[in-house]
């Protein structure tokens, strides 16, 4: 498992009160449980652990380019900028 995914399952697991054992990479964001707010604090927790920018609104998720459809999509998404942060 890479760090960056480690770390991503762990604080979507934290904002939903979950052993990271119980997220998968096919959940989504309400079968973890998350409401908007545990949303947006877990963009902020990510934000901060990558020290990235997250091109995410929380008034209107579907208009990001940050795909929240799944936790693999949200671990693909941090990849991707942490790998951008890094060029």
């Amino acid at each position: 498992m890479s760090e960056v995914r480690a770390k991503v399952i762990d604080i979507l697991a934290t904002q939903a009160l979950l052993d990271p054992s119980e997220v998968t990479d096919e959940a989504t964001v309400d079968s973890l449980g998350l409401d908007s707010l545990g949303l947006v604090e877990a963009v902020f927790a990510i934000e901060e652990a990558f020290d990235v920018h997250v091109p995410f609104n929380p008034s209107e998720p579907g208009a990001s380019s940050f795909d929240i459809s799944s936790v693999a999509s949200i671990v693909a998404a941090v990849e991707g900028l942490v790998a951008g942060k890094a060029a």
